[in-house]
Order: structure tokens, then C-alpha cells, then sequence
């Protein structure tokens, strides 16, 4: 009996784990090709809508933790040694996917390198931008912003994905979104996606003297709380040109495709050292 045991046991392990493989994927995982929901401030799926279009949906009007915020000087405390952010990317083969509601580029997770935050590792999944910023500073709205969103496989830590923000004012163009410009013209207005091979994401921008931190959520649907948010606090520059063309790529309903801010709820905004980097290639 009990060598006909194993076979039982074998197949219940499998199944567990690929519940939990599964489940972290679910968490982290953003809303893609997505028609379900506009940025329309008044319109019927317009962010004020959002958390009434899907059960699924429902942090992103009852949440306490969302994003994005109003990082103001007098909400900041200022602890130098909290939390310290080390980069460790590589070179991988990524993709351009234009998701209608935004630009992404895209790596197969745990291929990119990863972040590592209070000694957790995340790994790197995917860039996109959002025009303007999402994220505000002393009341001021930029021009763009990018998010890198990173997850965690590890199934002990509680809160998996962990976003580094980067806010950009109008000025010389960026690198990274140059080399991108003819790829992104090629998907713009289509719900379609360009192999573009082995990409660097060391070529993103990152060094700062300082990262503002907090608990926040995702900033489109499903609005998933419990994201580390870690935004530089130098503002890099993107062309006017740029710009235009990640606008215009998108869908109409997305070409000012920013959350408005929400309420921050009595939470911490901590601002803490820069990010160290260990990248390889």
C-alpha cells in the first residue's frame, strides 16, 4: 500500500506548487490589452469607475494604499540608511508590446536580473510609460513617468512586486526611448507586439542621490496593493518628440494615460540613499 501511496503524494505536490507559481503570477501581473477601462475622468470607465467593473477590481476604489500620490517635502521623512535598492541587470531578450493603454517593454521574468530591497530579491518583468506623470512632487505634475516593475517568486514574502518610478520633464531626449522611437511607430494605434532581441536595461537611466519609498498599488486595474514603490528623486528629461509619439501610439481614450493621485491615508513617505548597482551583461 504504501509504494501506491507515492504517486498520490507526488501529484498532490505538484499541484501545490504550480498553485503557488500560478498565484504569484496573478498578483503581480497588470491588466494587458485591456478595453475594459478608459482614462476618461468623467467617462463610464474612467478612473473613477475603475473599482466598479469588476468585482476583481474592487481595491481600486476601496483601497487604503493607493497609487499614484503627492510626494510633497512636508509628508517626506528623511531616513538615509532605510531600505537600500541594488540593481543587478542584464541583458535579455525583450519585447515591445503595445498594450492600448500604454507602451511596455517587456523581458521574461528572471532573465533581466532583479533588484534587491531589505534583502528580498525582485526580478525585473517589464517598463512602461505613462504621459503625464502619474506621481506628483510638492504639487507638480511632470511630464512623463516610467515604471520598471520587478516580482518576487519567493512564496514567504508577503508583498511580491516592487516598482522603481522615474519621473521626466521636457529637454534633450532620452537614450533608451531613442533607440525605441521607429519600433514604437511600427505597433503605434495597434494592439500588437515587435521581438525587438537582446535589450539592455542598464540603459535606463536610474542613478540618484535620493529615492523616495512607500506602500502603494499598481496604477491600473486590478489596482493591487501592497507594492514597494521606490521613485528617484532626479527628474531626467524626454523630448517633446518623444513625447508625442508615445501619445500617439496608444489608443485616443490613452494618450493622457495617468491615474489621477489618490488619497495617501496617514501612510509613511520615507526618502532614503541612492541606488547601488552591480550590472552585468
Amino acid at each position: 500500500m504504501k509504494y501506491q501511496n507515492k504517486p498520490i503524494y507526488f501529484l498532490l505536490f505538484v499541484i501545490i506548487f504550480s498553485y503557488s507559481f500560478i498565484s504569484t503570477s496573478v498578483i503581480a501581473q497588470e491588466v494587458e490589452y485591456e478595453r475594459e477601462f478608459d482614462y476618461a475622468r468623467e467617462g463610464e470607465k474612467g478612473p473613477q469607475r475603475w473599482g466598479e467593473l469588476k468585482k476583481e477590481w474592487a481595491a481600486c476604489k476601496n483601497g487604503e494604499m493607493q497609487s499614484p500620490i503627492d510626494l510633497s517635502d512636508h509628508r517626506v521623512r528623511i531616513i538615509p540608511k532605510l531600505g537600500k535598492v541594488t540593481r543587478s541587470y542584464r541583458t535579455s531578450n525583450a519585447t515591445l508590446k503595445n498594450r492600448g493603454h500604454d507602451i511596455s517593454l517587456q523581458w521574461d521574468t528572471g532573465k533581466a536580473g532583479s533588484i534587491k530591497i531589505n534583502g528580498t530579491e525582485y526580478f525585473l518583468q517589464q517598463c512602461h510609460w505613462h504621459s503625464p506623470s502619474e506621481h506628483i512632487i510638492n504639487c507638480r505634475r511632470y511630464d512623463m513617468e516610467m515604471h520598471m516593475v520587478h516580482i518576487s517568486t519567493d512564496e514567504k514574502v508577503k508583498n511580491k512586486i516592487a516598482v522603481v518610478g522615474v519621473l521626466y520633464k521636457l529637454g534633450r531626449p532620452d537614450s533608451l526611448l531613442s533607440k525605441l522611437m521607429g519600433h514604437i511607430a511600427a505597433i503605434a494605434d495597434k494592439e500588437e507586439e515587435k521581438h525587438l532581441g537582446m535589450t539592455d536595461p542598464t540603459k535606463i537611466k536610474l542613478r540618484s542621490k535620493k529615492y523616495y519609498r512607500y506602500m502603494g498599488s499598481l496604477t491600473v486595474p486590478p489596482c493591487t496593493e501592497g507594492v514597494i514603490w521606490t521613485i528617484s528623486k532626479k527628474i531626467r528629461t524626454i523630448s517633446r518628440k518623444q513625447v508625442k509619439q508615445l501619445r500617439m501610439s496608444v489608443h485616443d481614450y490613452a494618450e493622457e494615460n495617468s491615474r489621477p493621485v489618490q488619497p495617501l491615508n496617514r501612510r509613511g513617505i520615507h526618502l532614503i540613499d541612492g541606488l547601488n548597482t552591480q550590472d552585468r551583461n
